[in-house]
């Protein structure tokens, strides 16, 4: 009992860590370019992490690590700048509710690409979803191709995830999900450095409290919300097996709601309905086994 009790707080954790990673994206923004937001995401996590990756490179063979640096370019940098950009022009709770369609994104992406085999019910369960997708966007506050262009950002990056999770899933099953992680984000440190070189960060001036306010939330997104939230991910994942951690899926969008709400940002009936009819499309999308995700899988 005790067990099962330490599941559903880390899986609490975890949807309230990664769920608040949106409106910490828009306190960055505050002060600083979506470029240097996601830089410092980049930077705090890779630091974190480096200890881990350390032992890593240690046992990573040499003829897998470009696809480890791929994996970390495809899954964690370049969405960490879409997300960003996204959020200079769309609420932080879109973003969370848009991103909850990744899991649908590595189907696609896994049958298309990866030969990974799929069921009718799931099929279904991704037109529902996008249904929803279809609905939400419909019900914008402010409809435009323009906000349309910069939410498509936001589902390009959970692409991105999907491609990331079959390279992953298919080429990187004996490595350990921690240790590609973090060998990834080491390699991300330098890149996320000379980001922020070339957009003027250092040339801030940091004793300003927005400087520091902006600071503080792009550092706290990198080092909770991206490194140690990782880390339980897999811990969770460990312990209460795939199926389990996949439900962190739902927790997410609904905690970037409450926390868009908190904020000032506006929430019509029909955009918590379509969440529902999102969240619904996910649900039957993820019934049944998770071969497309077998590095996650041999670690329950």
């Amino acid at each position: 009992m005790q067990d099962k009790w330490t599941n559903w707080l880390v899986f609490a954790l975890l949807s309230v860590v990664w769920g608040s990673s949106f409106i910490l994206m828009k306190e960055g923004l505050k002060a600083f370019t979506p470029y240097q937001v996601a830089s410092l995401r980049m930077l705090s996590a890779g630091v974190i992490l480096l200890p881990f990756a350390y032992k890593a490179l240690k046992i990573i063979p040499s003829k897998k690590m470009g696809l480890v640096i791929l994996s970390g370019i495809l899954g964690n940098f370049i969405p960490a700048y879409l997300f960003c950009i996204a959020e200079t022009q769309i609420d932080s709770s879109l973003a969370g509710i848009l991103n909850s369609l990744t899991p649908m994104f590595t189907i696609i992406v896994g049958v298309l690409f990866f030969n990974v085999k799929t069921s009718m019910i799931k099929v279904i369960g991704m037109i529902i979803g996008f249904v929803g997708l279809s609905f939400l966007l419909a019900a914008g506050k402010d409809v435009s191709l323009h906000n349309l262009s910069f939410a498509g950002l936001v589902l390009l990056a959970t692409l991105f995830y999907g491609i990331n999770v079959n390279i992953v899933g298919r080429y990187m099953q004996q490595l350990g999900s921690l240790n590609v992680v973090s060998v990834a984000f080491a390699f991300l440190i330098i890149p996320s450095i000379c980001v922020l070189y070339f957009t003027g960060y250092f040339k801030n001036n940091f004793s300003d409290p927005l400087v520091i306010r902006s600071l503080m939330a792009s550092s706290i997104l990198g080092i909770v919300g991206t490194s140690i939230a990782t880390i339980l991910f897999y811990f969770l994942v460990k312990r209460a097996g795939i199926v389990f951690g996949s439900l962190v899926t739902y927790g997410i969008p609904v905690i970037a709601v409450v926390w868009g709400v908190l904020d000032g940002e506006s929430l019509s009936l029909m955009q918590i309905a379509c969440l529902g009819i999102i969240l619904l499309g996910v649900l039957i999308v993820n019934r049944g086994d998770f071969n497309f995700l077998p590095f996650l899988r041999k670690k329950r």
